[in-house]
């Protein structure tokens, strides 16, 4: 189903002073980070390369509904409220035997997962047949609702269970796509909100690649893949106040010759088949579909403010320090570049 790759990554440490930096840089009209050097942008070279996911084939798109009762009945056998749209998390693990697998004291963490694994065998049908895809379409509505596409909340959202119907298709969408485009709404969200929804190694790992001078990732396993298995979060132990402040700083102060804007230019295709097909949608400007979301790509924009020195214009910053407006070198006034291009 596409999926086999993101669950070969290992747990990873949340760094929310890092989240909570790069959130606060996020431009919502441009649908992209504004950093003095310009704007910047994760991809789908960016999603394919750290996740694994495709992000070639159908888009995930297709029927929402204001209640799933009869859905969620028929395909997960579990309570759904008849007005809701939300199936209870506790109802959903324990159906498959993950609700009271919790890590015990001093057990490694190799330890605790094959201890889960044998709870979950208990409870699940080992031979292909009904009670297998029951138990496949519940995994896949807690696995969607909870990691890929999480939202705020302790219910699971059934809005992907439509997708689910046929589960040979599930297969052919472009979940690596969706899952940018869930990003992106996201960043986009309230500015009150300091966190971001969904699988959080994805945009950390990114900073790592793209920003490697903030030093907030260690890479511990060179030659994984996908390449968010290479990585791990770097420990800071100061307050999240004095981490966020030190990393506006940094941001502000960032040489901009370490900046890595072509992070995968020594990578190869070995080990990553998915690559093959998905190339074509690599550095192009397109839509992004999730369900209700259409989300633009705009790739130009970071492709057309590298290296172009451009006049010095002011941006709002969006977090809740609120420090002055920083200068960077923005698509405002085009003239400068262009006569560089001439050049």
């Amino acid at each position: 189903m596409g999926f086999g790759e993101i669950f070969r990554i290992e747990r990873m440490r949340v760094d929310p002073a890092l989240t909570q930096a790069l959130r606060s840089r996020w431009d919502t009209e441009a649908s992209a980070f504004a950093f003095p050097w310009g704007h910047m942008i994760p991809s789908l070279e960016d999603v394919s390369r750290i996740t694994g996911l495709r992000v070639y084939g159908r888009a995930v798109s297709g029927y929402t509904y204001p209640c799933y009762h009869s859905l969620a009945e028929r395909l997960l056998d579990l309570p759904v409220e008849r007005r809701s749209s939300l199936v209870p998390r506790v109802a959903l693990q324990e159906s498959l035997g993950l609700y009271e697998a919790g890590k015990n004291a001093g057990e490694s963490e190799d330890e605790y997962l094959a201890r889960l694994a044998r709870v979950s065998r208990r409870e699940l049908a080992s031979e292909p047949g009904p009670q297998a895809d029951l138990n496949l379409c519940r995994f896949l509505v807690l696995f969607l609702g909870r990691l890929l596409f999480a939202t705020r909340g302790d219910a699971v959202h059934c809005r992907f269970l439509p997708l689910l119907e046929d589960l040979g298709e599930v297969g052919g969408y472009a979940w690596g796509a969706a899952f940018l485009a869930h990003q992106f709404d996201g960043l986009s969200a309230s500015e009150r909100q300091t966190s971001t929804s969904g699988f959080y190694p994805f945009l950390q790992v990114w900073a790592y690649l793209h920003l490697p001078a903030l030093g907030r990732g260690d890479l511990t396993r060179p030659g994984l893949v996908p390449i968010a298995r290479r990585w791990d979060s770097r420990r800071d132990t100061r307050h999240l106040v004095d981490q966020l402040e030190r990393l506006q700083e940094a941001i502000d102060s960032y040489p901009y010759l370490d900046v890595v804007w072509k992070p995968y230019l020594g990578e190869g295709d070995e080990g990553q088949p998915w690559l093959a097909q998905a190339r074509p949608y690599f550095g192009r400007s397109v839509w992004l579909h999730a369900l209700n979301l259409v989300l633009p790509l705009n790739l130009f924009l970071t492709q057309h403010s590298v290296g172009f020195r451009q006049s010095v214009v002011e941006f709002p910053v969006r977090d809740r320090f609120r420090r002055p407006g920083r200068s960077f070198r923005g698509l405002h006034d085009t003239t400068d570049w262009r006569e560089r291009a001439r050049e």
